[in-house]
């Protein structure tokens, strides 16, 4: 006797979301800001690749990860991580700028450092790393202020 098992596969759909923006001035990414939870987050933008609940045990506070897109919003901290590989629109073309043409976007540096500059901001800091050619290849952004700021290593 021949058994046929029929098997019933669940269609979901691929999430998608908006082009990624990022106001530099304003400290926002789509509007939301960094101290956003992981709900809200994903719920304005739920093409994540990977999230991190926060608690005691996630490295850096927890988060949620858009690897693809190359930004990562690391909520138990309160900021956003932008990599060189962004894809998405800055309102201030910073990745692959020169350092020494900043100071038309953002003034002079609150901190300076050899790899890194920390500029006081309306809503809290933005930090810009250089690589070794003096080009911002990353980008870091909160509501803290400077001395507050505990960004993961």
């Amino acid at each position: 006797m021949l058994t046929i098992t029929v098997a019933q596969a669940q269609l979901k759909t691929t999430p998608v979301c908006p082009t990624m923006v990022v106001d530099i001035l304003d400290g926002k990414v789509n509007g939301m800001l960094p101290d956003f939870t992981i709900g809200q987050i994903k719920e304005k933008l739920p093409c994540f690749t990977s999230e991190e609940p926060e608690n005691s045990s996630s490295k850096c506070g927890g988060g949620v990860f858009y690897k693809d897109k190359d930004i990562y919003f690391y909520t138990g901290r309160d900021y956003v991580e932008i990599r060189e590989k962004f894809k998405g629109k800055l309102s201030i073309p910073l990745l692959g700028a020169s350092r020494n043409s900043l100071f038309k976007w953002l003034g002079h540096p609150k901190i300076k450092d050899v790899n890194w500059d920390a500029f006081q901001t309306q809503y809290g800091t933005l930090v810009l790393h250089y690589n070794k050619a003096g080009k911002v290849n990353l980008i870091q952004f909160s509501k803290k202020s400077t001395d507050t700021l505990n960004l993961c290593e």
